[in-house]
């Protein structure tokens, strides 16, 4: 009988110690996930412009860029990111974002680019960020 006492008590108090940590585990992962219409819309923006880049959509994707961005961009970086060889095969990845301000977004991305001559890739890890220049229309401001 002292066995399954020890047994029982020490169960219930390996419960009390641990649940409480398991529900605050859970709060902050359900707060964490709520999003306003300027997050989705920011998002929404972010997908698009990268399904351009993957899709190799240049009248969708050049527009989609800040002046800004623009400007910081040489002409030959702006042909490397959206001019991959014939044979590449393109991904992406978008994370959790964050807001920078009103209007501003920062999404962390993983870009994959695959040549048909390998069977393997590293994802090269980013930032995109959105900006919104209209009601409902979101730019590129960061090149990721």
């Amino acid at each position: 009988m002292t066995r399954k006492y020890f047994l029982f008590s020490f169960f219930a108090c390996a419960l009390v110690v641990i649940y409480p940590s398991f529900a605050f585990a859970r709060s902050r992962t359900a707060a964490s996930s709520i999003a306003d219409q300027e997050y989705v819309s920011a998002l929404g923006g972010a997908n698009n412009f990268l399904h351009a880049w993957q899709s190799q959509d240049h009248e969708t994707s050049l527009p989609m860029l800040t002046e800004r961005a623009k400007q910081n961009l040489s002409e030959d970086r702006l042909q490397d990111f959206f001019s991959p060889g014939s044979s590449t095969q393109r991904s992406y990845e978008i994370s959790r974002g964050k807001k920078l301000a009103a209007g501003r977004f920062e999404f962390p991305v993983a870009l994959f680019e695959l040549n048909s001559a390998h069977k393997w890739t590293h994802p090269r890890f980013s930032q995109i960020v959105m900006l919104k220049t209209g009601k409902e229309e979101w730019s590129v401001d960061k090149l990721p």
